[in-house]
């Protein structure tokens, strides 16, 4: 795999500068109709969120980190499909975290961004078969969780089966590898350590508990674009 110095020290930029706004882009987002959360527990208003001491630093190291890890990985061209969703990702990371709802008013123009810039960057390059397998990650991913959330609503939130048609689709653009690597280490990343969790403290409970799986989703997401072409070479799939 080949690694792009110059393209990560710009990512790196990029993000870092982009994650100062973070707490910004979640005082925006309009309070839900209803003041609870999925479990029924009084949901953290998105202002109390935003206003969180260290959050901005926090999140612009973050992102910083995040876009320069990316622009290593895909390069500069690719990397401009990604650029502007760092950040959202950051601000939906927070937000499932802190009230464990991903609002449909950010993850709804996600989507429709990723599809755009997939298609823009296609016309560009003049290849049509990544955006293709980008519409068929898209396809598969959210029909997944689509039969997670109905077979077990109580452990997954609608909110996620709509993230994972981003998710989906910014991984199928990439490649097979990065797309099945990528939503398999989001489950792995959740499943293992609560596991390992419950085991140490000898209590089953622990597994029933209730977890946003929203920021799991999309760290799985990066551990996909870096080390699914890895994984394929060392399988002998490229």
């Amino acid at each position: 795999m080949e690694w792009h110095a110059n393209a990560a020290a710009l990512g790196a930029l990029v993000g870092w500068l982009a994650g100062w706004w973070v707490p910004l882009l979640i005082r925006l987002v309009p309070e839900p109709d209803s003041a609870l959360t999925g479990e029924g527990s009084l949901k953290e208003p998105y202002a109390e969120v935003a206003a969180r001491p260290g959050l901005a630093w926090q999140s612009a190291i973050g992102c910083g980190f995040a876009s320069g890890l990316i622009a290593a990985a895909v390069g500069s061209q690719a990397w401009l499909l990604f650029a502007p969703l760092v950040p959202v990702c950051v601000a939906l990371t927070v937000i499932d975290w802190r009230t464990r709802l991903l609002p449909k008013i950010v993850v709804l123009p996600a989507t429709a961004y990723v599809l755009l810039a997939g298609a823009g960057l296609s016309l560009a390059t003049g290849d049509t078969v990544d955006l293709t397998r980008g519409v068929l990650g898209m396809i598969c991913a959210r029909a997944l969780f689509w039969v997670i959330w109905r077979i077990n609503a109580a452990g997954m939130g609608f909110g996620d089966v709509r993230l994972a048609a981003v998710v989906g689709f910014a991984l199928g653009y990439l490649g097979w590898p990065e797309f099945v690597i990528g939503l398999y280490a989001g489950f792995l990343l959740l499943g293992v350590p609560g596991l390992g969790y419950a085991v140490v403290r000898r209590d089953r409970g622990l597994l029933r508990m209730a977890v946003p799986f929203g920021p799991f989703m999309l760290v799985g997401a990066l551990v996909g674009i870096l080390f699914g072409p890895i994984v394929a070479r060392y399988l002998g799939y490229a």
